[in-house]
């Protein structure tokens, strides 16, 4: 009996310890993966790893591990311990195009890592060159059943081929493709008149349009832009249900004790509420999403799921 109160005292007193070690990460500086060169997603990150660094008195470290659409960074990730003190910030297309676009894909999208959140969804604004004589989306639909037309993007597989990829299928309709090294250039060639149309992230062309560069039909997302207010949706004229957007993920190789995934998830939803990244948010377009750990789980499976319906019926491939 003796032996058996030692037992459980013993035990008792082990849990405060116990609870005590759970509580304590971290207990040293974060590195904080990101899946690109510096840009959107970079600032982003660094923002949010600030305020995760003032609310949990430890160093979030940026590095970046760009290439292969991230799957270099995701690759590195997964490897690393799931101890909380390595983590990914990666454009959702990783997680959501990478498996249907790469042949033999480093990772596995879902066993190799813990979602942590999808904290913003951002859109594609559909626009062309000013002498293209449309003035709506019906009317760039019924020219590119007349003639020729062609759209740019910032390379195969990118969120702009996307877009257009999944437009032209909903219009049932076609446009000769022509990929660039990345958006920049794809927009300069619209504004030059060698390529018609294109979609981009609504904040990189919206001073072209307000110039009178570009010509904005309609932007992707199932809400209008604050930030154009007076461009509809595709979905408004004649496309119901149309919804295109894409996202960022912050994740942690697979095995990542559960309190941490929903300690970070929640001091990141903290940090969205912070005015500063609001107002960030805003003028970079970004729509907060509010997910938790699961619900962001399935936004990426689902956008899976559906990324590669598109990519197969274009054949789409990866440069």
């Amino acid at each position: 009996m003796k032996s058996l109160i030692r037992v459980v005292c013993a035990v008792l007193a082990a849990v405060p310890m116990l609870a005590a070690a759970q509580g304590a990460w971290p207990v040293k500086p974060v590195r904080v993966i990101v899946s690109t060169v510096p840009g959107p997603l970079d600032a982003f990150a660094r923002i949010i790893c600030e305020k995760l660094s003032t609310s949990l008195k430890q160093p979030f470290i940026v590095e970046n591990k760009a290439g292969a659409g991230g799957n270099i960074a995701a690759e590195y990730v997964k490897s690393q311990a799931p101890d909380g003190y390595t983590l990914l910030f990666a454009i959702d297309t990783t997680f959501t195009v990478n498996p249907a676009l790469y042949k033999n894909l480093p990772f596995d999208p879902e066993k190799d890592f813990a979602t942590i959140s999808v904290p913003v969804t951002y859109a594609q604004m559909l626009t062309v060159n000013p002498t293209v004589p449309v003035k709506n989306v019906s009317e760039l639909v019924a020219l590119s059943k007349q003639k020729p037309l062609s759209y740019a993007s910032g390379g195969n597989g990118s969120p702009s081929h996307l877009a257009g990829a999944y437009f032209l299928s909903v219009a049932n309709t076609d446009m000769t493709h022509i990929p660039y090294k990345g958006t920049g250039q794809s927009v300069v060639d619209v504004i030059g008149g060698r390529v018609d149309t294109l979609f981009a992230v609504t904040s990189g062309v919206l001073p072209q349009v307000q110039g009178g560069k570009l010509k904005a039909l309609a932007v992707s997302s199932p809400k209008r832009s604050p930030l154009a207010p007076d461009v509809p949706t595709i979905a408004e004229v004649g496309y119901p249900g149309f919804d295109v957007q894409f996202a960022y993920a912050l994740m942690a190789p697979a095995g990542t004790p559960n309190e941490i995934v929903q300690l970070l998830n929640r001091e990141v939803q903290k940090a969205m509420h912070d005015p500063d990244v609001i107002e960030k948010n805003r003028i970079a377009d970004y729509a907060p999403t509010n997910l938790d750990p699961k619900q962001s789980a399935v936004w990426l499976r689902e956008n899976r799921e559906k990324w590669t319906g598109v990519i197969r019926k274009a054949n789409i491939t990866a440069e």
